[in-house]
């Protein structure tokens, strides 16, 4: 197999993944699924409901990286601008004495970093 081709399954396998984990987690907290909304803590909905967002996103993402469609780098990166924007009014509800855990500071972070490397190589895929 050529390196382009395993390049490609390797960014798909990374983003459906990263999708079904995220749609699942999101999900489980907003419906309260398995008793997770519990052990989440203090969640702050609208990031939740952000990461089901950009995990829809992950899914058409996905499809159209798979049919190699150059829309799939711009779906991409606006999954990655919208969790960047949630993460900008996460910061004022913080800063606002809004209830929250520490660990979503450093889930969004890496969810945001993971999400633009991705937009990335979809970018690096397209132009080979």
């Amino acid at each position: 197999m050529e390196k382009k081709k395993i390049f490609k399954y390797v960014i798909a396998i990374i983003i459906v993944a990263f999708a079904l984990v995220t749609l699942f987690m999101s999900s489980a907290v907003l419906f309260d699924w398995f008793g997770i909304r519990a052990k989440q803590g203090n969640f702050v909905p609208f990031i939740v409901k952000t990461n089901l967002t950009a995990g829809v996103l992950y899914l058409l993402v996905l499809y159209g990286f798979l049919k190699s469609e150059k829309w799939a780098f711009w779906v991409m990166l606006t999954a990655a601008l919208i969790l960047l924007y949630a993460f900008g009014l996460f910061y004022i509800h913080i800063h606002t004495g809004g209830l929250y855990e520490n660990k979503t500071i450093a889930a969004m972070i890496f969810r945001i970093l993971l999400t633009l490397s991705l937009s990335v190589c979809i970018y690096q895929n397209e132009k080979k």
